[in-house]
């Protein structure tokens, strides 16, 4: 009995309609798989692929392997996504918020009129993008006083073609040969450019447009940037992450887990399992976060900036 209403339910529900996605999206690989092996089978993908092997070459200069900051930067900026994307499908799913935060008006900068009010979802939303950003102009100073932008800012043209040479090989599933420990290939190198340098900071730029009080006070810029364009934009940045996220993580595990975490999270170029032991530890965090992030205890951390009410 309780099965049978758990299924009417979900045939009543709104993702019930979207279940057809699911053998869509398996048909499409399928297909992909398909046509990438025949182009790769081919003399002209041969000769392509010959041409272009999937990797450009880097300045002179590139440093090789990850320093430890860099490893300490990705586990933040890891940690930081996950709330953000909670907070936000939150905010824009939660009809009902289970309290409101109002922020307190006594230091030294004072919000004119009357204070703006908040779900806790959205003052969560907006406190951990705060620490984001931070974390991301620290990102951005570290890697162009080091060097490291070689790693992610294309430098040669031909960096185009082997995007498209590592991703037949991706497709084909004979994937391209991971060195990431001195060069990226170049599907990788222009995916972590968008990344950083596009989705982030249209991330930035379309949440402060949207966020409440600075909202009126931007008012003039309501002709070149609407509210509602930075919403259009805003959301489906959110869904780039995501995708990112699952096809970053999925490609390091099955390209070579323990090497590869030991490149992210332990700064190694070897088969030991540091890495995994870091990046394991780093997951029992961020579930005992996630799982501690209840109401009541956002409320307290909440009402040491303001006032949280129901």
């Amino acid at each position: 009995m309780a099965l049978s209403e758990t299924l009417s339910g979900f045939r009543e529900s709104r993702w019930f309609k979207l279940v057809w996605i699911v053998p869509a999206v398996l048909v499409v690989l399928f297909l992909l798989v398909l046509a990438a092996r025949g182009i790769r089978a081919s003399d002209g993908g041969q000769s392509f692929l010959k041409s272009f092997p999937g990797d450009s070459e880097l300045p002179s200069f590139a440093p090789v392997g990850f320093p430890a900051w860099l490893a300490w930067q990705h586990g933040l900026n890891a940690f930081f996504l996950l709330f953000i994307i909670r907070s936000g499908w939150r905010v824009r799913t939660t009809k009902r918020p289970d309290a409101y935060w109002t922020r307190n008006n006594s230091g030294l900068i004072k919000t004119p009129g009357k204070p703006v009010r908040i779900s806790l979802n959205l003052w969560m939303h907006i406190s951990l993008d705060t620490l984001w950003v931070l974390n991301g102009v620290l990102f951005y100073v570290l890697i162009f006083s080091t060097g490291q932008w070689t790693r992610i800012i294309p430098t040669q043209w031909d960096v185009f073609p082997n995007a498209v040479s590592a991703g037949l090989q991706y497709a084909s599933l004979n994937w391209p040969v991971e060195n990431g420990w001195a060069n990226y290939n170049a599907l990788q190198t222009l995916t972590y450019f968008a990344t950083v340098f596009i989705a982030a900071p249209l991330a930035l730029i379309t949440g402060i447009r949207m966020a409440p009080g600075l909202a009126l006070r931007f008012k003039g810029l309501d002709r070149v940037f609407p509210l509602p364009v930075a919403r259009a934009i805003h959301f489906p940045v959110m869904i780039y992450f995501v995708a990112f996220t699952v096809v970053h993580v999925t490609l390091v595990l099955a390209t070579g887990a323990l090497r590869n975490l030991n490149h992210m999270y332990a700064g190694r170029n070897d088969y030991t399992w540091w890495g995994f032991g870091i990046f394991a530890l780093s997951l029992v965090v961020m579930i005992g976060a996630y799982i501690a992030a209840k109401p009541a205890i956002l409320s307290s951390l909440a009402g040491l900036t303001g006032s949280v009410r129901r």
